[in-house]
């Protein structure tokens, strides 16, 4: 494997599950040696990286008991260090004794502690940290909140907003988008595809990789390529590719038919100048460079859902549904829609507008506060956590399926399997030794043996790589039941979804709007339309509700206005007066050690008059302001 990036270069990094996009990763990070080969990284550049464990390993124990907005303040340890220094300098500058030695080094350590503070981003760190929060879904309660308290999925949305807040020079992201609500998505794209620096990002998300990524590196069969372009892109020419290696490949077989007939014709004839032309032919044949035959993608995950015995058109009503975990915990607020057999109803919204719970309550698991859901006719419902929590994490793979379905052979078992890429010795490794991957693939294996009616599915494309995803969408088209899918991923919804159900938190109006998707395969189109639609609605309704001011309101205002100008204008030039004072004092000094200490030393004079006039143009500036 070979390529290079360049500064701004945003490379997209995509392949099946276990062709080696982690382990690429780890050997550009130091953190695996190569067989061969090496790995260069221009010097000095610093390297960020988001790992798809990064809830359990990013944090250190000390961070652990901090909250978050800490955790962000924490990852700028020299700038804390430094503001730490500048408060201690200050006490030292604020004190009586302006003429003593330790005064003088002071001022100097503080001047030049100061300029590499602002430099570094001193000023808006603070800042910076509190808004990058605030755009990944966390509100000022949340950023307060200890660390202890957050799920995995906040967790890994905490180390990513601290990466992104560093901004290094080199950014690597494993899976960025997996515990990203889509409004959040939406701002990370934003973000990251304006990013001046170089990144690199493992994604499956095919909507993100074609915003964000201008190059892609599609690693299969133990090789990598880099194309041009984002995943749509990358997909087109890799298929060009493959015919063209095809036809190469096709061509030269035929010619090569075509030399060993007339070799076996000339030595069946066995004339001397016969023999004499098929060996020369022969030599030209071994000589020839043969192209290998190009080998096939991985193979791909088989996926059918077989359905039992059709559904009441009636498959389930939900009547003015609310869920309150406490009093003070409202979630969900009188929801009432109705499923209907052969619907492909997505339920979508922000982080925190319930859609997990509402799943819960359809389930059973969780009973409504108030309200109350029905079940239709003849409805046998399979489920598919995003946890994958239906897992014994002992169990082989092998034992997981067998001892849900015991009633089947071993060989059924191990064909299903199969279907998933469970191969050979793979099917014996123990559920908690499989990745996030594998026990996404092995739940979908029990789920599709389950011959349901009603699919209930909770993030079922999280961690499943593009080709099973592609899998997936191929056989909900084909299935003849009804599903309910959660999901963030755009991808997904445009092709599938008849029906969508958009949820808002209850912190901002608990409503929920039930959507029908005019044409299959404009399902995500369709929500955004709906949602423009809602904002100019409510944008519409705010101008035609807002109260025309009187001229008496707009004086009092302006007035307003011009006090707190005023007051501004007094507060500035009390702070330029203080500010004139400190490097008057600071000039006195440095004329002090020009005639002092420094009159003999011709490389320390050179360094005061520099910065001598570099004051004094910084004074001049401010007693021009003050005379205007």
């Amino acid at each position: 494997v070979s390529f290079s990036l360049e500064e701004n270069d945003r490379l997209g990094v995509i392949g099946v599950n276990g062709s080696g996009k982690s382990t690429l990763f780890k050997l550009i990070l130091g953190e695996l040696i190569p067989d061969s080969g090496a790995v260069y990284i221009s010097k000095g550049k610093t390297v960020g990286v988001l790992k798809q464990d990064d809830a359990v390993t990013a944090f250190s124990d000390v961070e652990q008991n901090m909250t978050a907005i800490e955790v962000m303040y924490n990852s700028f340890p020299e700038l804390l260090r430094i503001e730490k220094r500048l408060s201690e300098l200050e006490i030292i500058l604020h004190g009586e004794d302006t003429e003593s030695e330790n005064y003088g080094r002071a001022v100097s350590e503080y001047s030049a502690l100061n300029e590499r503070f602002i430099a570094e981003g001193g000023l808006e760190f603070r800042g910076r940290c509190a808004s990058t929060l605030l755009k990944m879904g966390f509100d000022s309660e949340a950023q307060n909140r200890p660390f202890s308290a957050f799920s995995g999925g906040q967790r890994t949305r905490l180390a990513l907003s601290r990466e992104l807040c560093r901004e290094p020079d080199i950014l690597l992201l494993d899976e960025p988008t997996i515990h990203l609500d889509m409004e959040t998505i939406l701002w990370l794209e934003s973000f990251l595809a304006s990013y001046k620096k170089c990144l690199l990002v493992i994604s499956h998300d095919r909507y993100f990789l074609d915003r964000v990524a201008n190059k892609t590196l599609c690693i299969e069969n133990n090789r990598a390529k880099l194309y041009n372009g984002g995943y749509t892109a990358s997909i087109e020419q890799r298929r060009i590719d493959r015919e063209i290696a095809e036809r190469h490949y096709k061509n030269q077989q035929k010619e090569i038919a075509r030399q060993e007939a007339y070799i076996a014709q000339q030595r069946a004839w066995n004339r001397e100048r016969n023999i004499i032309a098929a060996e020369s032919r022969q030599k030209l044949l071994d000589k020839m460079e043969r192209i290998e035959k190009p080998e096939n993608a991985p193979s791909g995950v088989k996926i059918s859902f077989a359905s039992s015995s059709p559904s009441g058109n009636e498959v389930m009503n939900l009547y003015g549904i609310s869920f309150a975990y406490s009093e003070s915990k409202l979630i969900l607020q009188n929801i009432s829609f109705g499923v209907r057999r052969l619907d492909r109803l997505f339920l979508v919204g922000a982080n925190g507008s319930g859609k997990s719970t509402l799943v819960k309550l359809m389930l059973g698991k969780l009973f409504p506060t108030s309200g109350y859901i029905e079940m239709g006719y003849n409805v046998d419902l399979g489920y598919y956590d995003q946890e994958n929590q239906n897992l014994t994490p002992s169990n082989t793979v092998l034992e997981e399926l067998w001892s849900a379905y015991p009633h089947l052979t071993e060989l059924e078992i191990r064909n299903t399997l199969a279907h998933f890429r469970f191969f050979g010795d793979a099917v014996f490794l123990r559920v908690r030794e499989l990745s996030g991957g594998e026990r996404a693939r092995l739940t979908l294996s029990k789920l599709i043996l389950s011959r349901t009616n009603l699919l209930v599915l909770d993030e079922p494309t999280n961690h499943l790589d593009i080709d099973s995803r592609e899998a997936l969408e191929e056989a909900l088209e084909n299935y003849d039941g009804t599903v309910v899918i959660v999901s963030h991923d755009r991808y997904f919804i445009e092709k599938l979804a008849t029906r969508i159900i958009d949820l808002e938190s209850v912190s901002d109006g608990g409503g929920f709007y039930d959507i029908t998707v005019p044409k299959v395969g404009e399902g995500y189109a369709e929500l955004c339309r709906e949602r423009e639609r809602r904002e100019q609605s409510r944008s519409d309704l705010a101008e035609a509700t807002q109260p025309s001011m009187s001229s008496a309101k707009e004086q009092y205002l302006k007035n307003k206005k011009e006090i707190a100008d005023s007051r501004k204008a007094m507060r500035r030039i009390e702070k330029l007066k203080k500010e004139a004072e400190k490097i008057e004092a600071e000039l006195s000094l440095i004329d002090a050690e020009i005639n002092g200490d420094a009159a003999y030393d011709y490389n320390r004079l050179t360094e005061l008059d520099e910065k001598k006039n570099a004051l004094e143009e910084r004074l001049f500036e401010i007693y021009e302001e003050l005379e205007g």
